[in-house]
Formats: C-alpha cells, structure tokens, sequence
C-alpha cells in the first residue's frame, strides 16, 4: 500500500500509541483497539525511553503509557511528552495504583489513570474521551489515592531517598544533590523514621511502592 493511500485510511482516525513492557498484554490490547474504527494504533513501545522515541516519530494523538516500565516509568515519559509533543495526550494504566501515583500522574498533565482490569471496549471509550478533550480517573484508584493521604516526605527527603535507591553512597548523594554528607545523613535517617523503615534503602523501597518517588 502506498503512503498516500496509508495515510487516506488513518484519516479521521484518533492515533494511538501503547507503551507496556509485557509483550502479550500489549499485542493483545494492540489487536483488539484495532478492531475499533475511528482508533489507529500507530506505534508500540516496551521501555521509557523506546515509547519517546516513537512518539517522537510517530507523534500519535493519544499516549497509553504503562506505569512501570524499564528506563522511566509511565508519568516520567508523559512529563517528557507534555513538553516535547503537547499535542499528544496521555493515559497511565496501572495494575497497582499506589497513593502518590495518581498525584504524579495529574502533575504531569496525564489525562486519564485506569487499571489495568478495564475492558478493551471501555478502554477505547476513555481513548477517544481523553482525545476529545476530557479526564477521566478510576474512581477506586481516585478513592484510594484520597484515602491514602499525601506523601510524609519533604522534596529534599524525597530526592535523597531516590538518590539512595541505587546503592550509592552518602558521599555519592551528596555530591549529586549538591549537600554536605551530613546533611544528606539527616535528610535520609528523617524520612526513615517517617516510613517506619529500619534504614535508607528500605525507606527507599517503600517510597517508591507507594508512589512517592
């Protein structure tokens, strides 16, 4: 088929781009949309960084981004794309909505937050809603979030409990936050406390469980 002729049967079309590095669920989702008439999947990603790239190749009107995936989650890739294509508006699916998941997400200009139980039908019928304009939130995922509160930790706690996440060193984080060891040491044995947690990389771990990283 020619490309005039490709381009003359996406036309009208709402292009759509799906990012989930579980290569069966996304195939399966990729079938079934396309089953849809006015929905044109147009690009596929497995990593953070490989649903930018094609984004930026394909430009697709609408994003479906996974939550977790490889390289950068589901929020870091619509923040990019918030900036690089704001044209482009974007869905998080999720399997496990954590309190400051939803929070991110919205912060990120994302559109739509749905699990990942939702029905191809419905989610084609939030797809087209999220291009036309619309937001729509789970409301269990929205009830939890709420339910949940807000994160106990503050920014620089927060950004020294991510710096921690890979094993590096105090003196490491404090070189890259820009903070004296000491410092550092107060920030990450403060949002220890506040997690529970009986040191930095396990306060590190629950942070990042329940979106607060």
């Amino acid at each position: 088929m020619s490309k005039d002729a490709c381009g003359e049967r996406g036309a009208g079309r709402v292009r759509v781009m799906l990012a989930d590095d579980e290569h069966l669920i996304r195939g399966a989702l990729a079938a079934l949309l396309g089953l849809e008439d006015d929905l044109q999947v147009v690009a596929e990603a497995a990593s953070g960084p490989e649903a930018l790239a094609m984004a930026r190749a394909h430009r697709p009107d609408v994003a479906v981004l996974d939550l977790q995936m490889p390289g950068a989650d589901g929020v870091m890739v619509a923040t990019s794309l918030r900036s690089e294509l704001p044209d482009c508006r974007t869905m998080i699916v999720t399997g496990h909505g954590r309190p400051g998941h939803l929070k991110r997400a919205l912060e990120a200009g994302v559109r739509g937050f749905v699990p990942k139980t939702v029905s191809a039908q419905r989610l084609a019928e939030i797809i087209r809603a999220v291009h036309a304009g619309s937001r729509y939130v789970d409301p269990e995922l929205a009830a939890d979030a709420i339910s949940a509160g807000d994160s106990p930790l503050t920014a620089r706690e927060a950004e020294v409990l991510e710096l921690a996440e890979d094993g590096a060193s105090v003196a490491e984080i404090a070189r890259r936050a820009s903070l004296t060891p000491g410092t550092v040491r107060n920030y990450l044995s403060a949002a220890a406390l506040k997690l529970g947690a009986e040191n930095r990389h396990a306060a590190a771990r629950i942070a990042r469980s329940q979106g607060w990283l």
